[in-house]
């Protein structure tokens, strides 16, 4: 196995943190699948880990409790008693006794993965290991016990927010995310796959950043065969990758998916009320626990409009790949060579290559500070619309950068395969929009127009008179 972690520096510097705390932790740590948990605890702790066990996926609790068991026997061989547990309370007390028989004050580290699949029906594992923590683990300094899970709402509602014996037990939370353009360039390069930031961005708006899917991209071949590969065989990583997704997060996501499907109509986002109106067959109970779990997992964001209150919320869809999905996927058939380039000739790659640029630069917002020398300014980003009539064409603007030293950066997000071109119609469009957000914001800030493009902006009249700050994808890396 690869043991060296890529990227992840602030993630592993709050793993460093607790290894060296002298109090007992509980860690937990979740995010979507296959984003790279496991590995990052596995082999972070590795010198430190003196038992591990995993959740089986819909194994009851006999089958659990004789995998429990077996990685007993496999952490502490030497021990005598190795009569089979009779349920959780008795798991954990064979695991106290085996670690009572350890030496040394230096961290101990324990590591459950999968907790939800652990937590089988009415097998009373939460309460047994919330007992165990609060009657064991959480007296020894020596202990740092990690729980994770792929189902984000599940840790969030049973463990973080736990109102029994867990209450307020939890001393660290990750939420791990899907790699930076900066770390996906980093674990590319680890592979000694070479490629340039286009094909790279291209990689990345089709599989996100998440580890799993960028390890089955092959060397020597283009991002748009790399894509064709993973999505459009047959054997593909990620050709049956949607159909299992969600239903390894949710136990019940065909609404989860609803609603993932609707917003991928809508590349500006929806309302809470927009998306009861546009999902099928969706009703309104219950949708906030959903679009909560949905922004957890991280498939969704919820972006606040300048100046706008909370239900006029906009959430949107994020994940790159569920986009790639509904947008070239879902209706596919068969699996005839060739399809991803016939594909790229379309109306809607060039829309998905607006919208999807769109997101990544909205991701990646400190290194878009960190291009225009803003890095260190306060700020707070949003989106802004104001919807046209027959006498006003209103305007929209993808993001805006609202600064401490009031300025505020509105950044128009251009995708375009050459150097992109302002000519007299979209110099028209961004004057619009410029003086019709002063009309109706009043805002008395200092505003500058910036274009953050793929191959930058070509220097004409009408950049000159308009743009005050350009950037390239490259900035995005940084």
């Amino acid at each position: 196995m690869n043991e060296t972690i890529i990227g992840r520096e602030e993630e592993i510097r709050t793993l460093q943190r607790l290894l060296e705390s002298r109090e007992p932790e509980l860690l937990a740590i979740y995010g979507r699948r296959r984003v790279g948990k496991t590995f990052l605890v596995k082999t972070f702790f590795k010198p430190h880990m003196i038992f591990s066990c995993s959740g089986q996926l819909e194994g009851n609790t006999a089958q659990q409790l004789l995998n429990f068991a077996k990685q007993l026997a496999l952490s502490f061989p030497q021990r005598k008693n190795k009569t089979p547990p009779s349920g959780w309370q008795d798991a954990f007390y064979q695991l106290r006794d085996c670690i009572d028989t350890l030496k040394g004050k230096k961290k101990k580290v324990i590591f459950f993965d999968e907790l939800p699949w652990l937590d089988s029906h009415k097998s009373g594992f939460l309460s047994s290991f919330g007992y165990f923590w609060n009657m064991y683990a959480s007296r020894r300094n020596d202990l740092l016990v990690v729980i994770c899970g792929s189902a984000a709402s599940w840790i969030i509602n049973k463990v973080v927010n736990n109102k029994g014996g867990l209450h307020n037990r939890i001393t660290q939370r990750i939420r791990l995310l899907p790699f930076t353009l900066k770390e996906t360039a980093a674990y590319l390069r680890h592979k000694n796959i070479k490629t340039d930031p286009y094909q790279l961005l291209q990689l990345y708006m089709v599989t996100g950043g998440v580890p799993a899917y960028l390890n089955a991209v092959e060397k020597g071949k283009s991002a748009a065969q790399n894509i064709e590969q993973l999505c459009f065989q047959k054997d593909g990583m990620l050709a049956n990758e949607f159909n299992n997704l969600y239903a390894a997060l949710f136990n019940k996501p065909e609404r989860h998916i609803r609603i993932i499907k609707a917003l991928a109509q809508k590349n500006k986002g929806l309302t809470r009320s927009g998306i009861l109106k546009t999902a099928q067959k969706l009703t309104g109970g219950g949708i906030s626990e959903v679009l909560n779990e949905l922004t957890e997992s991280g498939f969704i964001s919820k972006v606040y409009p300048y100046e706008k209150k909370e239900r006029d919320a906009l959430y949107r869809l994020t994940d790159e790949f569920s986009l790639f999905y509904f947008k070239f996927m879902e209706h596919q058939k068969g699996n005839q060579k060739g399809q991803w380039l016939r594909k790229q000739a379309t109306p809607a790659y060039t829309t998905w290559c607006g919208y999807a640029f769109e997101n990544i630069c909205i991701k990646h917002i400190q290194e878009i500070k960190r291009g225009l020398q803003i890095a260190g300014i306060q700020s707070s980003e949003a989106s802004w619309i104001q919807t046209g009539t027959h006498t006003d064409p209103g305007a929209q603007i993808d993001l805006l950068i609202d600064r401490a030293d009031r300025c505020i950066n509105i950044c128009e997000i251009k995708f375009s395969r050459t150097e992109f071109s302002i000519d007299k119609r979209y110099a028209a469009e961004l004057a619009n929009k410029l003086t019709v957000f002063r009309e109706r914001t009043r805002t008395r800030k200092m505003v500058f127009i910036t274009l953050i493009t793929t191959y930058g902006v070509k220097q004409n009249d009408y950049y000159t008179n308009l743009v005050e700050n350009n950037l390239t994808m490259e900035a995005l890396f940084q």
